[in-house]
């Protein structure tokens, strides 16, 4: 009886001392991939005009932003004061897009329909040391800023995201014809017409109700970007 006892205590002891579980190794990977999707969705949301600085500080326009960004993700949601951020944010937000988009006009223009996004996409993960002719690729990045109105803040010095776009361009040898192109579709008078039909000092300005609609409309791009703005916090901070 006494050898049974001993094997049965033996064999329970077996049963109920399981090897530890290991940590999935895909775990990893998916965090990994979860990360990058993130943080493309981020830079694709505020267009980073020095996409190189991971920081978004050293441009004073970024710095702006990431700001705002900031300050929004300590505010209380749903508040006067989170609404304002948000329109403030959507305000900034369509600035480089509509830049973007005058990029993309005048590359499909150019032939580029389907490869415009491509040609587009610039992150923090583009290589200066990628770049096959940077001086000439700033060279006509400078001639864009002064010669053309394709740049809204004529302020500060034109976007860095740019200049690997041009640097493509002269790849494909169509760099001197795309500042071309520019010059004749957003020529610098446009400018000075835009600022001459501005409101007069002491004109009489009819307020319209249309402010609830654009808060309204920048609520629900906030819903939609706020998960895309906390995700590229949390990049920032696990980096």
């Amino acid at each position: 009886m006494a050898e049974r006892r001993t094997f049965y205590r033996f064999f329970c002891c077996c049963c109920n001392d399981e090897a530890p579980e290991k940590s999935p190794l895909i775990s990893d990977t998916l965090l990994y991939f979860d990360r990058e999707v993130k943080r493309r969705r981020a830079e694709e949301a505020n267009l980073w005009n020095e996409p190189q600085d991971v920081s978004h500080t050293e441009r004073d326009d970024d710095r702006e932003l990431y700001n705002l960004l900031q300050k929004r993700s300590r505010t209380r949601r749903g508040s006067e004061g989170y609404r304002r951020l948000s329109f403030d944010i959507s305000a900034h937000r369509q600035i480089r897009k509509d830049v973007k988009d005058r990029w993309r006009v005048l590359l499909e223009n150019l032939g580029f329909h389907n490869e415009a996004d491509s040609l587009l996409s610039v992150t923090s993960t583009t290589s200066y040391n990628s770049m096959r002719d940077p001086s000439e690729a700033r060279r006509l990045l400078s001639l864009l800023a002064q010669e053309t109105s394709i740049f809204d803040q004529h302020s500060l010095p034109p976007p860095e995201r740019y200049l690997f776009v041009l640097d493509r361009l002269i790849v494909l040898d169509m760099g001197t014809e795309f500042v071309s192109i520019a010059r004749r579709f957003y020529p610098p008078e446009t400018l000075e017409s835009s600022e001459k039909e501005s409101v007069e000092p002491g004109t009489a300005v009819l307020v319209s109700p249309g402010w609830q609609e654009v808060e309204n409309s920048g609520d629900k791009e906030e819903e939609e970007c706020e998960e895309v703005d906390e995700a590229s916090f949390l990049v920032n901070l696990i980096e």
